[in-house]
């Protein structure tokens, strides 16, 4: 109706509207795939009892690490992903400068958009969340979505790596 005494216009319009109908219907397709991918996967039903863990951050974890016995530590997957700042070193001079982003865009900008789901949306409190919360506190919340991301990815290669589930407390940790 909105096109009603344009029909140029709606000429031009009718066949975005039909290809964009098709895209929708095949994303619908493609998305449920990939929820029944995951209902499957154990690993990925572990990696999402983490807050802030939906299945698309858990099976893109799942497929860019691939194997978590490449990492002798977990440590090392927060580098891997370019979560850990740039060194600068020469003579005196010892800088730290933002994050490397070296490693893969994806899940760096997945690991983002979890570790602030997590700060933000979550409403249940864990010990992660009250960390980040105080980081926030003190450095600003950009920085504090980077280091939960960081963490986030340490985290989530321990379960994998170990088989065990999310931790909310200190005390589940120590018992």
């Amino acid at each position: 109706e909105l096109t009603d005494g344009h029909p140029r216009l709606a000429a031009m319009l009718r066949p975005m509207l039909v290809a964009r109908a098709a895209l929708r219907e095949q994303y619908g397709v493609l998305h449920k795939m990939v929820l029944e991918i995951v209902r499957r996967e154990p690993t990925c039903q572990r990696l999402m009892t983490i807050p802030g863990v939906g299945a698309l951050t858990a099976i893109t974890f799942l497929t860019t690490i691939d194997d978590p016995d490449r990492f002798q530590r977990s440590r090392d997957v927060g580098a891997h992903l370019g979560l850990t700042p740039r060194k600068y070193a020469s003579g005196e001079t010892d800088r730290n400068g933002a994050i490397s982003r070296c490693g893969d865009v994806m899940l760096r900008t997945i690991l983002y958009q979890a570790a602030l789901a997590l700060l933000t949306r979550t409403q249940r409190w864990s010990a992660l969340k009250a960390w980040g919360v105080r980081v926030a506190k003190r450095r600003g919340l950009r920085r504090a979505v980077v280091a939960v991301a960081r963490k986030l990815a340490i985290v989530m290669h321990r379960i994998w790596a170990d088989g065990s589930e999310f931790r909310w407390t200190r005390e589940e940790a120590t018992a």
